[in-house]
């Protein structure tokens, strides 16, 4: 029998987690919950979760965005923010403090299945023929087997969304990738109208990978059609 997917639920009103954890083991994931951000930290390193639903008002000292950067201190585990906010800049950061998606309450038990399956889907981005090999772009050098990535010979920990969008960007190198198509390969195709979404990761992303992310060198945006990874001619897979 195949293992199922655990899903932690971080949120402090108990009818929320009720119809969550019953929505969610209708359709076959093992649900574990906390009420507060301590239980939820000691339950993400223990329990090692397949994704995080993570309130962003929590009681006491900590809320969901300081939850979600502890978590990221240790673990790429996927995370879905949920919050009755839905203001850009609560979304950006979320986003800013390392959350895969963003779930606006009140919200359907459709939509809730929806973003689980399409961020789990992600966070297990299935490799392909030729993801054995080394993929090399300038300083940039990705392991698509052991999904490692290093920029000028040292190791940097991305997301697994930000692997998934630098992965789709590699594999197409040098070649214009158009906002939904880069929307629909990593988030899915329920998510091709969110460009903001695309338009931060790039920007995390580049964070992480260009010498100066104000200038970018090799993620390069074609205004109002999409991204693009340049790499020289000696770049190889």
């Amino acid at each position: 029998m195949a293992v199922k997917d655990c899903i932690l639920v971080v949120d402090d009103e108990p009818r929320l987690l009720r119809l969550v954890r019953e929505v969610l083991q209708a359709v076959g994931y093992r649900v574990i919950a906390a009420g507060d951000a301590k239980t939820a930290l000691e339950m993400v390193a223990i329990e090692r979760p397949d994704l995080i639903l993570l309130d962003i008002l929590l009681p006491r000292d900590m809320d969901g965005y300081e939850v979600c950067r502890r978590v990221r201190e240790f673990s790429n585990v996927p995370v879905i923010m949920l919050t009755a906010k839905a203001r850009e800049s609560d979304k950006l950061n979320g986003f800013e403090a390392g959350a895969d998606d963003y779930l606006t309450k009140p919200f359907s038990s459709k939509e809730l299945v929806a973003r689980v399956r399409a961020v789990l889907r992600r966070s297990k981005y299935p490799e392909e023929v030729r993801a054995d090999a080394d993929f090399v772009c300038g300083e940039i050098s990705v392991n698509f087997a052991q999904r490692r990535v290093f920029v000028g010979g040292q190791e940097v920990a991305l997301t697994a969304t930000e692997y998934a969008l630098l992965r789709e960007l590699a594999l197409n190198a040098n070649c214009v990738l158009l906002h939904e198509q880069l929307l629909a390969a990593v988030w899915g195709p329920e998510y091709v109208n969110d460009i903001d979404y695309l338009r931060a990761y790039v920007r995390y992303l580049r964070r992480k990978i260009e010498p100066d992310p104000s200038k970018p060198r090799y993620i390069l945006t074609t205004p109002g059609v999409g991204y693009m990874l340049a790499c020289p001619d000696e770049s190889r897979i």
